[in-house]
């Protein structure tokens, strides 16, 4: 089946079998490996990305279902070289160990500030519930994504 997407503004189209999952879509066919594959149950958030503006998670979407939809990937975050503020956020605060969850927690971080722009630490942490890393307390991705909300105001 013929699926056409536009990710990260370049639109692309590629064949898939009809059960190909969003996430192994980004991954196999359109080549960008920033969206990690974490459970496949949805549990995790490592594969999050937005899918016409909404946060998802990729392994519960189907390729098809993004058929003439725009999806933008962590890839498409930085305007080149230069960071997206709430990468360089995670960076500036230390907001990672391993990096495996990161992509995921970015998306929907960034999705969560488009929704609340100025969340409180509570909000922040209800907000990032869906997405699980199992290295650090979390305390560093709560304090990056209040950063980054302080550059919005």
């Amino acid at each position: 089946m013929e699926v056409s997407v536009t990710v990260n503004g370049t639109s692309q189209t590629h064949d898939v079998e009809p059960r190909t999952l969003l996430v192994h879509y980004l991954r196999e066919s359109a080549g960008l490996t920033g969206t990690n594959i974490g459970c496949d149950t949805s549990s995790c958030g490592a594969c999050t990305v937005h899918l016409n503006g909404e946060s998802v998670k990729s392994c519960t979407v189907l390729a098809v279902q993004a058929d003439g939809q725009e999806v933008t990937t962590i890839e498409g975050l930085a305007n080149g070289e230069e960071l997206h503020p709430m990468q360089q956020a995670f960076h500036e605060c230390h907001a990672l160990q391993c990096g495996y969850c990161t992509p995921g927690m970015v998306m929907a971080a960034t999705s969560l500030l488009d929704e609340i722009p100025n969340p409180t630490e509570q909000e922040v942490r209800i907000g990032l519930e869906g997405n699980l890393c199992r290295c650090t307390g979390y305390h560093n991705i709560v304090k990056a994504v209040l950063q980054a909300a302080e550059g919005n105001a």
